[in-house]
Parts: C-alpha cells; sequence; structure tokens
C-alpha cells in the first residue's frame, strides 16, 4: 500500500536532560549462542533462558558485522521464542525512546510489544506488527494508531519515541516520522520479541535512553490526525486530537482542517480541558480523494490568544490512499473454532476489517469442530491453512487474522478479470433463497474459471457447550484483544454472539465449473443459479451472500458481497437464458479419450435442470439412455466400454431442450 506520512512542524520546547542507557549489538556474544544467559537486561516471557524461548546470534544477516539476532516462528500460534529486553525500570514521565534495526525476509512479518508494567503480561502499552512491507502500531485498543510501510529483505532503523508525560508517541523508519498519535497507555518497562505465525526477521543495534520533560504554562498541541480511512473513495470522519501539553486548562480555540482544497473549520468554547488531558473532535463528511494531498490541522485562538509554543500548533499529514481497482471486493476467510483459545483474535480482526473496509471487504468465518461447522467449507479452507487461527485473503497465502492488511491492500489493487452481481428471489413461507450471480467479464480470459456462492450471518447465538469460546487472551496476560481481556478462560454461550458466520457454500469449496466459458472476451456475461432452503434458526435479515469468482490457480478473482434485500433488489437472473452453446459445451466431459474398457462422463450442471444422458454409436443409434430428472451440481457416470466394439462413439446430454454431444473414441 502507499504510505501515510506525518510531519510535525517544529519542535517541542521543553528542557530535557538525556543519558543513553542501553545499547547492544550482539557482536560481544559468542555466534550461535543465546543472548539470554549472557545479559542482565535480557531474558525470556518465562524467565527461563537458554532454551526455546530464548534466541541466539547469528552472522547470516547483520546491520553492523558481525552479528545480529534471528527470530522465526515454528508454532501456528506463534513462538516458541519470546524473548524480553527489560527497561530496569517503569517509566512513566519524560521521553523515553526504543530504537532497533530490522531486517523482515520478504513476504514475512514481525512483531514486538512494550510492556506498561514491570509484571511482564499484566499490560500492553503497545504493538508493532511488520507484515510483508506494512507497519501497523496499536495501543492494545485503538488498532492502526500508525499505518505505514518498511522496506523488505533490507535493513532499516525503527524508532519509537514516547513522550509518556504527554502521551504523545511517535514512529521514525530510518529517522523519518512516519506517525504520531495519543496513546492509551503511556508507561513502559520492557519490550517483547514474539514471532507469530508467518513472522521471519533479523534484529541489531537495539538502543533504548530516557529525557526529561517539563511542562509549559499554556500550550495547545495538535497531537494527532486520523483520517478515517485509507482507500481513495471512502466517505471518512476524520478525528483531530488536540493535547493540553501546558499546565494551565484549555478553555477554547479554533481548528481548521484543509485538505483537498477545502477547509474544514471549527469553533470549541466552553471546554475545560485539563493538563495532559485530550480533546478529540470529528469532522464528518468528506471524501478520501485519489493521490498525494497534504491533509493540514491548524490550531489557534487559543483561550483567545496565543500560547507559549507556535511550533506545534499545527500537523501536516502527507495522505496517499490506495486507489481500488474498479469493482473489486477481496474476500477473507478465516478459520476458527469455538474451541480454539487464540481465536478471539481472528474475531476482532473480522470485525476490525468490516468496520474499515466495508464495501471493498467481503469476511466468511469458517468454523471448525463447533455447531457452527459447515462441512464442505471447513474441509476445503483445511487444505490451505497450517493451524487455528489462519486467514486467508482471496486464497492467497495462509496468514495470521491480524496481518491480514498486506493480502489485503495488495488484492484490493489488482484488477478482476469480471465484476460480480448478486440477485436473489425469496420466499419467507418456504424460506427458499433463490440466488443469481452474474458475471461480466472486465478481461479477457483463457481457462477453467468458477463460479460459488457463500452465505453468512451475523449475530450468531447459541445453547449449550458448544457454543462457548475458549479465550487466551483472559485476565489480560496474552494482551488486550478487543475486549476479550475482561472476559473468562471459557467465555459462556451466554455472552457469545458470533459474525460473520459461514452457513453454506455451493456448488463446493472449488466453484462451479462450465458456467464461465473457456476462453471469454471484455463484455460476456455468465450467470450461474443457486439455491438454499434457510433453516428456521437462520435470521435472513443477518445474512449475506458472497458470490466468488475462482481462478484457474483456485484463487478468488473477485467477488460479489449484498445483504439478501440487497440482491432481491438487484434481481433474479436464470442463468440458462445467458449461456452461451460453448458455455454448455463444458457442461459434458468425457474422459479417458480415447478409451479401452471404461470411462466416465461428468456432468456440470450449473442450475436445477431436467437432465438426460444417451450413448449413441456412430451412426446415430441409441446404445444406452438414462433420465435423471431435475439436477444441480456435479455429477459422474461410469461407462462400461469392455463390450464395445473399437470406434468412435456419441455421448449426448440433454438438458432444457439444449443437447451436448461429445466424441468418444474406444480403442
Amino acid at each position: 500500500m502507499k504510505k501515510n506520512m506525518l510531519l510535525l512542524t517544529g519542535i517541542l520546547s521543553a528542557q530535557l536532560a538525556s543519558a543513553q542507557i542501553f545499547s547492544d549489538n550482539f557482536d560481544n556474544y559468542a555466534l550461535g549462542s543465546f543472548i539470554g544467559p549472557q545479559s542482565t537486561n535480557w531474558t525470556t516471557w518465562s524467565g527461563s533462558q537458554g532454551g526455546a524461548e530464548d534466541v541466539a546470534t547469528t552472522n547470516n544477516q547483520a546491520a553492523s558485522a558481525p552479528h545480529s539476532v534471528y527470530f522465526s516462528s515454528t508454532f501456528a500460534s506463534g513462538g516458541p521464542q519470546d524473548v524480553v529486553l527489560s527497561f530496569g525500570q517503569l517509566y512513566n514521565s519524560g521521553i523515553f525512546t526504543l530504537s532497533s534495526d530490522f531486517y523482515v525476509n520478504a513476504g514475512k512479518g514481525a512483531y514486538f510489544n512494550l510492556q506498561g508494567a514491570q509484571a511482564i503480561g499484566s499490560l500492553w502499552a503497545l504493538n508493532v506488527h511488520m507484515d510483508a512491507g506494512e507497519l501497523a502500531i496499536d495501543d492494545g485498543s485503538t488498532p492502526n494508531l500508525c499505518l505505514t510501510t518498511y522496506p523488505e529483505a533490507t535493513w532499516f532503523n525503527l524508532k519509537i519515541e514516547a513522550n509518556l508525560t504527554l502521551h504523545v508517541w511517535k514512529a521514525y523508519i530510518n529517522n523519518q516520522l512516519v506517525g504520531t498519535w495519543v496513546n492509551g497507555i503511556n508507561t513502559v518497562a520492557s519490550a517483547d520479541y514474539f514471532p507469530l505465525q508467518n513472522n521471519q526477521f533479523f534484529m541489531d543495534n537495539v538502543t533504548f535512553d530516557h529525557q526529561t520533560y517539563t511542562l509549559l504554562g499554556l500550550n495547545a498541541m495538535v497531537a494527532s490526525l486520523d483520517m478515517g480511512g485509507n482507500i481513495a473513495g471512502q466517505n471518512v470522519s476524520p478525528t483531530v486530537s488536540i493535547l493540553n501539553a501546558g499546565q494551565n486548562p484549555l478553555t477554547s480555540f479554533d481548528v481548521n482542517l484543509a485538505y483537498n482544497g477545502q477547509n474544514y473549520a471549527q469553533n470549541i468554547t466552553g471546554v475545560n480541558v485539563a493538563s495532559i488531558s485530550s480533546y478529540e473532535l470529528s469532522i464528518p463528511n468528506i471524501s478520501l480523494a485519489a493521490g498525494l494531498n497534504n491533509a493540514v490541522v491548524t490550531i489557534s485562538n487559543i483561550n483567545g490568544g496565543n500560547d507559549a509554543n507556535a511550533n506545534d500548533n499545527t500537523l501536516t499529514q502527507a495522505v496517499d490512499p490506495v486507489v481500488p481497482a474498479a469493482g473489486k471486493i477481496v474476500v477473507g476467510e478465516e478459520a476458527t473454532g469455538t474451541w480454539c483459545q487464540w481465536c478471539p483474535r481472528g474475531a476482532v480482526f473480522m470485525d476490525l476489517f468490516a468496520n474499515q473496509y466495508d464495501g471493498f471487504w467481503a469476511g466468511i468465518a469458517v468454523h471448525n469442530g463447533d455447531p457452527m461447522v459447515v462441512a464442505d467449507y471447513d474441509a476445503g479452507i483445511g487444505t490451505l491453512i497450517g493451524g487455528y487461527p489462519s486467514s486467508v485473503v482471496d486464497r492467497l497465502g495462509d496468514v495470521d487474522p491480524s496481518q491480514m492488511s498486506s493480502d489485503f491492500f495488495t488484492r484490493l489493487q489488482t484488477a478482476p478479470k469480471g465484476v460480480l452481481t448478486n440477485g436473489a428471489t425469496y420466499d419467507p413461507s418456504t424460506r427458499l433463497l433463490n440466488i443469481s450471480v452474474r458475471t461480466e467479464m472486465l478481461q479477457a480470459t483463457n481457462g477453467s474459471y468458477k463460479v460459488a456462492c457463500a452465505l453468512t450471518e451475523d449475530g450468531v447465538t447459541g445453547t449449550g457447550a458448544g457454543y462457548n469460546q475458549a479465550n487466551a487472551y483472559a485476565g489480560g496476560n496474552n494482551g488486550v484483544m478487543g475486549g476479550y481481556e475482561n472476559l473468562p478462560s471459557s467465555v459462556p454461550a451466554a455472552q457469545m454472539v458470533y459474525d460473520h458466520v459461514a452457513r453454506a457454500i455451493a456448488p463446493s469449496f472449488t466453484g462451479q465449473t462450465g458456467v464461465i466459458a473457456a476462453t471469454t472476451t471484455v463484455g460476456d456475461t455468465y450467470t450461474a443459479n443457486f439455491s438454499f432452503t434457510l433453516p428456521a434458526n437462520w435470521d435472513e435479515t443477518q445474512m449475506h451472500i458472497v458470490g466468488m469468482l475462482i481462478d484457474p490457480q483456485g484463487k478468488i478473482d473477485n467477488a460479489g458481497y449484498t445483504t439478501i434485500n440487497e440482491a432481491i433488489q438487484n434481481g433474479f437472473v436464470t442463468g440458462l437464458q445467458e449461456i452461451s452453446f460453448t458455455n454448455l459445451a463444458q457442461m459434458l466431459t468425457v474422459a479417458p479419450n480415447p478409451a479401452s474398457d471404461f470411462a466416465n462422463i461428468t456432468l456440470h450442471i450449473p442450475t436445477a435442470a431436467p437432465v438426460s444422458v444417451r450413448v449413441l454409436d456412430a451412426k446415430g443409434g441409441i446404445l444406452q439412455a438414462r433420465q435423471f430428472g431435475s439436477l444441480q451440481g456435479d455429477f459422474e457416470i461410469g461407462l462400461n466400454t469392455t463390450n464395445f466394439a473399437p470406434g468412435l462413439y456419441i455421448i449426448e446430454m440433454q438438458m432444457n431442450g439444449e443437447r451436448i454431444q461429445k466424441k468418444l473414441v474406444i480403442r
């Protein structure tokens, strides 16, 4: 994705006293040795040094030769490496700075967090996720406080600077400011380096230091700007945080946001913002413009005049949102289960994506081993993942649910081969839902493209132990996770509501062949029809239809994502009215061909219709015939040809008045 860069005008006026406290380039450790037993600052999460949790020196990569340390996850849930750098004390004021050099392997990730208390596992101050070139920072409760990029497969420096007095934190990559925000937790005691699933990274030149900080009298600061989205065309409500960085209360001020040639001004009066407190204001209804534009926030008329430091009254953010490919919707499929103690992480990030990327994202939670399982869907996604929780974005590689952003933005900008429109009819009395998935080709294609249709439901509840959610985040020892840290280790079913739940997929995980022609041109349209009878306990008002176009490699090219009502408004289309003879020909295949004593006749029926099959000799004589009634889906018919004389035969399928013939050679 593109980088959103922050530029803070001026510097903070303060009395600073600095002292470097710790520095380690790992060159004083023996090659291949664990660092924990040799250092008073390095330890592990459990305190056990020199074992699986510890990290050893290497000379495969180094920012400053010869040594660095290397982290790599081997468990689906992360680790077992879990290395802690103790800061020696709890810092709760002044400016604390942590700097490290990282080398993250291409396509892989890195993770570390800052602990906000001396007791490890009791309070998280910050989470830093690096994933395939994207860096995202959160404070455990607010996601994407900083969202930017980093260079892959090359050394770079990442510095976190925390003004613990003001609660204002900053991130720098190679000494360039890339983010500033107001942090929820403002104490630090240690850093924890823990490789998550798909993490592979080297680290070198780790330092931390601390500076004291003295407040001015009257000082208002523009602390942060959150544009509220990062996709061009999104309608957003930017949030501005004004911080009282002085000792005197703030009672009034003017705020102006200048963006894309427009000024959005607000006059704030009648407030009493105490020292080190923040005032947040929202600016509604701004459309993110494509291209690079500066967003400039300025605070003025502070308590009716000027404050003591004008240098922190302006914040400039370069906004360069991702431009989505026309008609593109990205599908995220999460492998989860109520038995899985780490799966609350998946639920939290699926909700986050649904909220932040509405209109560009279709989320599907595929359950395993619990009452919400859909056997075909569960088996299909099981072939793509290595453990739970896991996720696949458009069925690319398996990633942790917390690290879907990189694949999402990559796929969002990838032009799809076709755009999908869901149509439907629904009979409330019979609960019969008929769906049409219409694909209009935006690009010419060759190969076997398939169509599938999934149903999801939000707000799913249930009774019984199967709906209890195992929860590793109980008590907060494993970090803040969307409120799960405040719930028990087994969350009772009565307290659980499950969203994005996969309810059905048709005709299969891999999709329906024979709908899309083997060769298409721009503007061709193809429609597949599906029918579902909704059980009485499914709430159709909480359901979504996900139509999927699947490419020959099994990846999801594009999707259509609608509620049932939206699909009804789109109108239902009968597929057979739009399937050409070329498409019909794909509905009948015969193999092996030539054959000797046996052949398989495969039928691909996209829409329920009466079907008959006949075997004819070269003169048109009927050798075998069978009526099947109404069929929909994929079917195989075994044909014993042991008694057939060598020569040419005709396999014929009839469906709704259409006749399809394939030649079969018997040797």
